[in-house]
């Protein structure tokens, strides 16, 4: 019987937390750099915004990898209907961790995969909210210099010390925050055929 070769993964992202994340799978992957700017359209919702971005990136990788599934991710940071970015500096970082204090901040993690083969994209975006307590001037600043999240949408490193800052947090997918959502991934992946380790068809297969 005839079997063919699994197809090449590419994760679209720079990220060392998403390759982190995608390498929980077990799945070889290789790592590209895609060339978007991140910035929301006139009247564009943080939701649709980072769903838009994971697919432009997954297929600004195509021409490169033209027989490859193609990963593609973005997170928007939303509070007050507003985009949190990437702090970039530690000033940033303290502004946007006082802005959060005893609030609630919603975090938009859109992902994509493209076939290359054919051009045809999957996509989603998974919501989670954060509840985060309240902060004083003291906590922020040793947080920032023990964790330095200053890559991260919302300057709070929830796999890391930044979980010491937030009260609750909800959501469908709990990898999502980190920035891959693994749940709606694996999904999408076995919908493209690939094998995983316990693909969703299997442990539904194996339940008595």
């Amino acid at each position: 019987m005839h079997r063919h070769p699994p197809r090449a993964i590419v994760l679209a992202s720079s990220s060392r937390y998403r390759q982190q994340q995608l390498a929980t799978l077990r799945l070889p992957f290789t790592t590209a750099v895609s060339d978007v700017a991140e910035a929301a359209l006139d009247g564009e919702s943080p939701a649709a915004t980072a769903q838009r971005l994971a697919v432009l990136k997954a297929r600004a990788c195509a021409p490169r990898h033209p027989e490859a599934l193609i990963i593609g991710a973005d997170q928007v940071a939303e509070l007050d209907g507003q985009p949190i970015g990437k702090p970039g500096t530690h000033a940033a970082a303290q502004a946007q961790l006082r802005a959060m204090s005893g609030r609630t901040v919603r975090f938009h993690s859109g992902l994509a995969l493209l076939d290359a083969r054919t051009g045809q994209a999957q996509s989603g975006c998974v919501r989670t909210d954060v509840r985060f307590r309240a902060l004083t001037d003291a906590a922020i600043e040793a947080y920032l210099l023990a964790d330095q999240p200053y890559d991260c949408a919302g300057s709070a490193k929830i796999e890391s010390l930044g979980i010491c800052l937030v009260e609750a947090v909800h959501s469908d997918d709990p990898s999502a925050l980190v920035g891959l959502p693994l749940i709606l991934l694996t999904s999408l992946l076995a919908a493209c055929g690939v094998a995983l380790p316990l693909a969703p068809d299997s442990a539904a297969a194996g339940a008595p």
